[in-house]
C-alpha cells in the first residue's frame, strides 16, 4: 500500500517506517525542510514537501495514498494552544480526505492523563473532546471518522518510548542527574510511569494501520508501570550518582518543565492491544535500557 506519513523522520516515525517498507509498502512523508527531505529520500521515502499547517500538503498527500499515519506534532510548550489548534486543522484535513473511503488513518495519542491512581485501559475515553483542550481533542475527532467512512485508529503511547537516542522525558532526567551529581524523584516515587520500547511501538503503529477495526484505540504500552524511584535509582547506578527524593519546593528547578509531570500515578495497560492485534513486545524494558548506555555513558 502507498502510506501518507507525518512525523516520518521523527523518534517514533523513523523506526515505524523501516517496518512499513519491509512489509512491502510504499512510504510517502510530510518533509518541512530539504534537510528533512535528505533524510527522508535516504530511509527510502518519498518526500512531499509541506508541514502540519499546510493543508494543502496534507490534503494532497492523504487523497494520493492508501491511508496515512500521522505522528507528527508540534511540542511547543510556549503555545501548547495553539499547537492544539495546529493539530485539530492537521487531523480535520486528513480524515476530511479519506471521508467514504475505508481507508485507514492511524493517528498518534497518549496514555497520560487518561486516569490518575488507576491503571488506564483501551476502553478508556480520551478526556480532551473540545478544540481547546489539549492536543485541541484530536484523538476524539480522528475516531469520530470511522462513521463516515475512515478506518480511523488512535494509538496511544506511553509517556516514554525508550532507546537509543531517545530525548524524550527519561533523558531529561537523566541529564538532570548527570549536570545535578544526583538521581531524584519526587516525593515518595512510589507513583507509575508505562513505557516502551520504540522498536516495539513501531511494530505496533503498523499492526494498527494493517489490521485494526473503525474506531479502535490501541495501547502502545510495553510495562504497565515502573515507580518513578526505580527509575531515578537506576540511572543513579549507572551514573555513579546518589539517588534522593525531593520535594515540590525544588523539583521546578531540578526538572525544569517536567517537574509538573513527574509526580503524577498514571500506569497503563495494553492486555487488549495484544488480544485483539496480536502484539507482542520483544525488546527490552526501560530499566534495562538505561543500564546499558541508552541514556549515555557514566
Amino acid at each position: 500500500m502507498r502510506i501518507f506519513m507525518t512525523g516520518a523522520s521523527g523518534w517514533i516515525g523513523s523506526a515505524v517506517v523501516p517496518e512499513l517498507l519491509a512489509a512491502g509498502h510504499e512510504v510517502v512523508g510530510l518533509a518541512r525542510s530539504d534537510s528533512s527531505a535528505h533524510a527522508l529520500a535516504a530511509a527510502g521515502v518519498k518526500p512531499l514537501p509541506g508541514g502540519l499547517d499546510d493543508l494543502e500538503s496534507l490534503r494532497s498527500g492523504a487523497e494520493g495514498a492508501d491511508g496515512v499515519i500521522h505522528l507528527a506534532f508540534n511540542h511547543d510548550f510556549s503555545d501548547f494552544a495553539g499547537a492544539g489548534r495546529t493539530e485539530r486543522a492537521a487531523v480535520e484535513t486528513l480524515g476530511g480526505a479519506l471521508v467514504g473511503s475505508g481507508r485507514p488513518l492511524v493517528v498518534a495519542s497518549g496514555v497520560a492523563g487518561l486516569s490518575v491512581g488507576r491503571t488506564a485501559t483501551e476502553e478508556d475515553a480520551a478526556p480532551n473532546i473540545a478544540p481547546e483542550s489539549a492536543r485541541g481533542g484530536s484523538e476524539h475527532l480522528a475516531l469520530s471518522f470511522a462513521e463516515r467512512g475512515v478506518r480511523s485508529v488512535a494509538v496511544r503511547f506511553a509517556p516514554t518510548v525508550h532507546g537509543p537516542g531517545d530525548k524524550g522525558f527519561t533523558a531529561v532526567i537523566a541529564r538532570a542527574a548527570r549536570e545535578r551529581g544526583v538521581a531524584a524523584y519526587l516525593g515518595d516515587g512510589t507513583n507509575r510511569w508505562p513505557a516502551v520500547h520504540r522498536a516495539d511501538a513501531a511494530h505496533l503503529v503498523r499492526l494498527a494501520f494493517e489490521r485494526a477495526e473503525p474506531g479502535a484505540v490501541v495501547h502502545a504500552v510495553g510495562e504497565e508501570g515502573i515507580a518513578t524511584r526505580d527509575i531515578a535509582a537506576a540511572i543513579g547506578r549507572h551514573f555513579g550518582v546518589p539517588t534522593e527524593s525531593v520535594g515540590p519546593d525544588v523539583a521546578q528547578e531540578h526538572f525544569g518543565w517536567l517537574a509538573a509531570l513527574l509526580g503524577l500515578d498514571i500506569p497503563a495497560s495494553s492486555e487488549l492491544t495484544r488480544e485483539r492485534l496480536e502484539w507482542a513486545p520483544t525488546h527490552q524494558g526501560l530499566l534495562e535500557d538505561i543500564s546499558t548506555g541508552a541514556y549515555g555513558t557514566p
